[in-house]
């Protein structure tokens, strides 16, 4: 529904989210190709040749991709718009979510220290035994460390 399409524009309905959305997302998304949609952690990476547009869904937030004419409702937050005539809108009613921006060759710093994702060949028995020598925390804390492992929570 996204790669390859071309971003016409950003609404945005409110300024922040869990934190302030960066003026890069309304300066530099129009105009961009969206080349890969990507996936670290939590975060969702829609990729383009300026950067990355970074979205934390949170604990209530939605994606979804709607005719360009659907009616706002109460907490759709963001509509990134494309030349289709389609948008992509960002619902979030807790506004635990984020949408935050990944220069080019860059990594963002939420990302950057995070643990390998589970499925990776970098993770396995080996891995975990070494990262857990020296702790003393539980192995629940130590297993929701995402520095440690990603994707592991509360639930």
């Amino acid at each position: 529904h996204l790669v390859d399409r071309r971003i016409h524009g950003v609404i945005l309905r409110r300024p922040d989210l869990r934190w302030p959305i960066p003026a890069e997302i309304e300066q530099l998304l129009p105009g961009q190709r969206i080349e890969a949609i990507r996936r670290r952690a939590k975060y969702l990476l829609l990729d383009t040749e300026l950067g990355s547009a970074v979205l934390h869904l949170g604990m209530s937030g939605s994606l979804r991709v709607l005719p360009g004419d659907t009616p706002v409702r109460a907490h759709d937050h963001v509509d990134i718009s494309l030349e289709d005539g389609r948008l992509l809108r960002f619902n979030d009613p807790r506004r635990f979510g984020s949408l935050l921006w990944q220069p080019a060759g860059e990594t963002h710093e939420l990302l950057r220290d995070l643990g390998p994702e589970p499925l990776d060949a970098d993770f396995d028995g080996d891995y975990l035994f070494q990262r857990s020598r020296g702790r003393k925390a539980p192995i629940k804390t130590f297993l929701m460390d995402q520095g440690i492992v990603v994707g592991v929570g509360n639930i």
